[in-house]
């Protein structure tokens, strides 16, 4: 439902069922002035008024009339609000009908009964078609959206009556204009500068209603029964009551009748009742008082206005009264409600960052069990076994053979056994054997000679040259070329290298670490790499097993990923919540350490807050692992199955062969029937 222009008279909805108003037009409309603050707060003001009283906007459209508005001509309270202004006041001009050049300019100037806003006496007409005699005040009001008006009416049908109290009705459109303004004021307001606001109200009220003082006694925020002075005016040299004082000690009397809803006017002190409002209110220096009631919601306060002097309270003064006092307790319960929202809203946090705490992993300190260019850092057993076999092989010059899946971190132990022994003075070198390129992997080893071979411009040591006093570390062992691995089983034999295309032998003082992801003994088996050299790699094997058997030292190896990704990023993470813990340890992790690290890099750089949420992985379903329902498919993912589970060991005491029940010659004929062949893996540890 909503106003427009039109004069046509539209349904009236209850103003609390106005969602907001578009003061220019008259119209709802969403987002553009809130009615329920400053035209409730108008409302109040000029309902007890004892003149009729409206507001309009600049085309005349009623927004808000008072009961004595309706009594002046004739009307319910129900069938005059909806229309225009016109229909009872037919002379009155509007500034929006105006043509542009003529219309006035001043922000007064919107609603008019001539060529100038002010007092004017002019003819309306009643609802039962009668005329009266009217004087109509008009005052503009600044607002959020438009400027209002509020028009103040006196029926002059009685002339001798009115022009007795002219003096009076002037003095009274002006402080209500001056109360309404300030009720604007209230209205529109920010909540962290209301005190001032309210403050600056009773100052201005104080000095254009001759007052000498004004107290506002409000009850505390969390206990409704006490009430002190919290705001308060007095001219130059008054005394104020004690800001911590409880009122009930001083004015008993005149707050418990505002309590019960009643007011007290006292032309002279020695009117109270009560003997102990007798003696504070002289003790300020008191010659006469009024007391209103403010409601604040389920609690009430009092505004209690005195002067030094004795004086009647005539009407417009006690009616201006109530307006502010009307005004305070609408501010006043609006801030209090305010103040229970964020009390609410602040419990609500912390009942969220609570439950947030309990959901979530707060940091800890790590075990890290050993530091390198990458710590260690694990709870489970199986890690701390390793890292024993890593102490005592260290010191020694023996080789080492470390396997492990791919991803396992095979590197990091590698680097571990270099920096626990004589030779950590000296950087390890580290070789992947499946990423150099077949023709170029001797002389990268063991050097060339220039003119080795073609492009071979100048002469280079090899990488065991290079590593020459320290360690060198051959990852992916198990994919040398076999004539590779025969040179290398002399080098690792007699400790020394020949350069390609040289004749000259060179000594070399090297420990070797191998790793492989692959089974070397199946290999050997296969014809795929040689008895002889496996025997001499195979020292002092060291197994690294896979994260999905150590799940305890997930979340160690996530803190300590977080804390180097913080460095990295400049990111703080304090905590990691459990849901992520727990689902990170349900995942298999095929791609083991080096997958978590991944994961954990890939949600760091996303991150926003204090607490990390890590998704775990979805698994990489390859096409061979796709179902199937022909059977020769099924058989074939079932042997593979088994071979996988036995690292594709064909024979002997838990191989395939065995576990599937079938002879193992069955199997490879099987196996070379379907086609079955094992995959090369070229991924680095």
């Amino acid at each position: 439902m909503e106003y427009s222009e039109n004069r046509g008279a539209r349904p009236h909805a209850p103003m609390d069922a106005v969602r907001t108003l578009d003061f220019a037009t008259g119209s709802v409309a969403a987002g553009r002035y809130p009615i329920s603050d400053q035209l409730r707060a108008l409302q109040s003001a000029i309902a007890v008024a004892t003149c009729g009283m409206a507001v309009c906007n600049r085309f005349g459209r009623l927004l808000l009339a008072n009961r004595a508005l309706n009594e002046i001509f004739g009307y319910l309270p129900t069938d005059l609000l909806p229309r225009n202004l016109r229909t009872v006041i037919p002379d009155m001009v509007f500034a929006a009908e105006m043509p542009t050049a003529s219309a006035p300019q001043a922000p007064g100037a919107g609603l008019i009964t001539s060529d100038v806003p002010g007092t004017r006496e002019v003819e309306g007409i009643r609802k039962d078609g009668s005329p009266t005699l009217l004087r109509v005040a008009v005052s503009p009001i600044p607002s959020q959206a438009e400027w209002l008006y509020v028009v103040s009416i006196v029926d002059l049908s009685d002339r001798r009556r009115v022009e007795s109290q002219v003096a009076v009705l002037q003095r009274q459109v002006g402080v209500q204009a001056i109360v309404t303004q300030l009720a604007t004021r209230c209205a529109a307001a920010p909540f962290e500068s209301l005190d001032t606001t309210l403050a600056e109200l009773l100052r201005e009220v104080g000095e254009g209603l001759a007052l000498d003082r004004c107290v506002a006694y409000v009850p505390a925020s969390n206990d409704a029964t006490a009430l002190t002075p919290t705001y308060s005016w007095t001219r130059t040299g008054g005394l104020l009551p004690a800001d911590a004082t409880d009122a009930w000690n001083t004015l008993p009397g005149i707050l418990s009748r505002a309590r019960a809803g009643d007011s007290t006017v006292a032309a002279t002190i020695e009117d109270l009742a009560d003997a102990t409002d007798r003696a504070s209110m002289a003790a300020l220096g008191a010659r006469a008082c009024v007391a209103l009631p403010m409601d604040l919601n389920a609690a009430r306060g009092a505004l209690v206005v005195d002067t030094l002097a004795e004086r009647p309270w005539p009407s417009e003064v006690l009616d201006s009264l109530r307006l502010v006092a009307a005004v305070m307790s609408q501010s006043l319960a609006r801030k209090r409600d305010r103040e229970r929202l964020d009390l609410g809203l602040d419990e609500l946090r912390r009942q969220r960052d609570e439950t947030a705490g309990e959901n979530a992993v707060l940091r800890r300190e790590t075990a890290v069990l050993l530091h390198t260019d990458r710590s260690i850092a694990s709870q489970s057993v199986a890690i701390r076994r390793v890292l024993a076999q890593v102490q005592q092989v260290a010191p020694t010059t023996a080789t080492v053979l470390l396997l492990g899946e791919t991803g396992v971190g095979k590197e990091v132990f590698a680097q571990a056994i270099h920096n626990m022994s004589p030779r950590q003075r000296r950087a390890m070198i580290r070789v992947s054997c499946a990423a150099i390129p077949s023709a170029l992997i001797e002389s990268e080893l063991f050097g060339r000679e220039r003119g080795a071979f073609t492009g071979a411009l100048s002469r280079q040591i090899g990488r065991f040259e290079a590593a020459h006093g320290s360690t060198i570390f051959l990852d992916e062992i198990g994919d040398l070329p076999l004539e590779i691995q025969v040179k290398l089983l002399r080098v690792l034999q007699e400790r020394t290298v020949e350069r390609l295309g040289g004749n000259q032998s060179t000594k070399v003082d090297v420990r070797v670490i191998a790793a492989t992801n692959r089974n070397l003994e199946q290999a050997v088996a296969d014809g795929t790499f040689r008895e002889d050299l496996f025997y001499r790699l195979n020292v002092f094997p060291i197994t690294i097993p896979p994260l999905r058997e150590r799940i305890a030292d997930i979340p160690s190896l996530v803190w300590t990923f977080v804390d180097e990704f913080s460095h990295t990023f400049g990111k703080k993470v304090d905590a990691i919540s459990k849901e992520s813990i727990e689902a990170l340890q349900r995942y298999s992790w095929p791609g083991n350490v080096r997958e978590l690290r991944n994961v954990i890099e890939r949600e760091m750089i996303v991150a926003t807050g204090s607490t990390l949420t890590v998704a775990a992985p979805r698994p990489v379903a390859s096409e061979r692992h796709a179902p199937s329902s022909r059977l020769a498919d099924i058989e074939v993912e079932h042997i593979r199955s088994v071979l996988d589970s036995c690292g594709w060991r064909v024979r002997g005491i838990g191989g395939a062969a065995e576990r599937l029940g079938v002879k193992p010659t069955t199997l490879e004929s099987r196996m070379a029937r379907l086609g079955i062949v094992r995959e090369k893996k070229t991924s680095r540890a």
